[in-house]
């Protein structure tokens, strides 16, 4: 707190010195801008490569992930094949756009992503997309 004294009358002026205010509240903005995307990834699988891909939003809304061993989750709530139609009614409550983006494991069963891809549908899903990793271009 910084302040003033006049010689003329003995006039006390106060006033907060707030520039290590800004500055801590600037070093905590860039610290939450660095860490945020590195937050959002999500679970970790190895996705399948594919030519023909197209950009998936920066932030989608609702990620179903299934790893390998089956186990599931929706953004980051871990989810069974029981409780999977309740969860997604539950996530597309509060969205806009009934958009569903599905991360699965490039060694799962095919059966089992039929299974799962079965309860999106009975869950009202409109729209499903796969994100991929894109493939290298073809050299022949």
């Amino acid at each position: 707190m910084g302040f003033s004294i006049s010689s003329k009358g003995q006039k006390y002026n106060a006033e907060p010195n707030v520039v290590p205010l800004c500055d801590v509240l600037l070093v905590l903005l860039i610290i939450f801008m660095v860490v945020t995307p590195l937050i959002q990834k999500g679970v970790e699988v190895n996705l399948p490569n594919a030519l023909n891909t197209s950009d998936m939003p920066d932030s989608p809304e609702v990620v179903l992930t299934i790893r390998r061993d089956s186990s599931m989750f929706i953004n980051q709530d871990s989810a069974t094949l029981e409780t999977l139609q309740n969860m997604l009614e539950e996530a597309f409550l509060m969205v806009t756009e009934k958009k569903l983006f599905l991360r699965a494991d490039e060694e799962l069963e095919f059966g089992k992503l039929v299974d799962v891809i079965d309860i999106i549908r009975e869950s009202g899903i409109e729209i499903l997309g796969i994100i991929t990793e894109k493939k290298a271009e073809r050299t022949e």
